[in-house]
């Protein structure tokens, strides 16, 4: 090996070194800001709780705080950010999953009424335990936990915090997975048991159906939902916005061809676009269609996944998956098109909007 090249393998270890030093303090520092807000927050709750009957006393309280720290430490500390974390407390403090953290985790010294229940003030005892122990919990940014307050359903904040965390969402990637109500639109948020494994363990993919959602949300597009036009527009929209269209597209995809062209009996076909993914280890080949879906598109789709099992899925992959986008759909025509047992072809709508809760609701009914 020359000597250029092994200082430039010693450069890049070097690098990749300081780069994840500095990652790791600024995780420390975050997780250490969080918790000392979590804190903050239970001192002020605690304060107002302690006998004082006056309406205005937790506003006065706030004030007289705001000031102090302003003094002290600069800006950060308004009254509408103190508000904040004393929210912040309040709505984490009653999260079932830190209750049952801090009843299975906080040291056996700890006596049983601190054990069930969220510690009232933090003695000599069990300090650094109970600090790392939250700082362990709390692994998002103060913006995250500023953004996931606001989702009141504790089952559903719990779903985008550990989807946040897992593929380490930026606050924006967070604010238009929330706004596209991705939550709603996995299949296993439409029932008790399904719902329980999303707020505990964020999505889990395990067969075909758990990658699919109905509709996707294609805003980024910029396409208007009104506006006319072709499928090759919309292709070529997908392609210039692909790591927007991957990212709802969902976990474990990759990008391989657009129009990959197959040929038997001297007839040409095309696939729109096809992806590959990691965590199922198959293809999957989508279809775009502007308008109503046909059964002739079900049809022409389960052509491409059976020439794709046959002619290009190695040993150790699993089967092909096709999905048919389009802009509208019959439940009927999918149902007595394909075969009872289904696992590979699926029909998904599309918007190219955000629509609003109510007709997300009614999208999925």
């Amino acid at each position: 090996m020359s000597e250029s090249l092994q200082n430039k393998i010693l450069f890049t270890q070097v690098v990749a070194l300081l780069q994840n030093a500095r990652q790791q303090v600024l995780r420390t520092v975050n997780s250490t800001m969080v918790y000392t807000y979590f804190e903050i927050g239970r001192m002020i709750v605690e304060e107002e709780q302690n006998g004082k009957e006056r309406a205005e006393y937790g506003k006065q309280i706030l004030k007289g705080l705001s000031t102090y720290l302003t003094k002290e430490f600069g800006k950060g500390f308004s009254m509408r950010n103190l508000e904040q974390i004393r929210k912040f407390y309040k709505t984490y403090s009653n999260s079932s999953s830190l209750s049952t953290i801090l009843q299975n985790q906080i040291p056996q010294t700890v006596s049983a009424e601190l054990k069930n229940q969220i510690p009232q003030s933090v003695t000599a005892e069990f300090n650094n335990a109970y600090f790392e122990l939250f700082r362990s919990y709390f692994k998002l940014t103060w913006s995250h936990y500023t953004f996931l307050m606001r989702i009141d359903n504790e089952q559903e904040r719990c779903f985008y915090e550990i989807e946040s965390e897992k593929y380490n969402w930026s606050v924006r990637e967070l604010k238009r997975q929330y706004d596209s109500a991705l939550y709603t639109r996995l299949p296993l948020s439409r029932d008790k048991e399904g719902i329980l494994k999303l707020s505990t363990a964020g999505q889990i993919i395990e067969k075909p159906k758990d990658l699919i959602k109905d509709p996707y949300i294609l805003e980024f597009l910029g396409l208007p939902e009104l506006h006319h036009y072709s499928e090759s527009d919309l292709e070529e929209e997908i392609i210039n916005k692909l790591e927007s269209f991957l990212l709802e597209l969902g976990h474990g995809f990759t990008f391989v061809a657009r129009q990959d062209r197959i040929t038997f009996d001297d007839k040409h076909f095309r696939i729109d676009l096809v992806f590959y993914n990691r965590v199922l280890r198959c293809f999957v080949l989508i279809d775009l269609k502007i308008g109503e879906l046909k059964h002739q598109d079900l049809g022409q789709m389960q052509m491409y996944v059976n020439y794709y099992d046959r002619e290009k899925r190695l040993e150790g992959e699993n089967k092909t998956i096709g999905i048919v986008l389009c802009q509208n759909k019959s439940d009927l025509v999918v149902e007595y098109t394909l075969p009872e047992n289904n696992e590979q072809i699926f029909a998904s709508k599309y918007k190219t909007i955000l629509p609003s809760k109510e007709d997300l609701i009614k999208l999925i009914s």
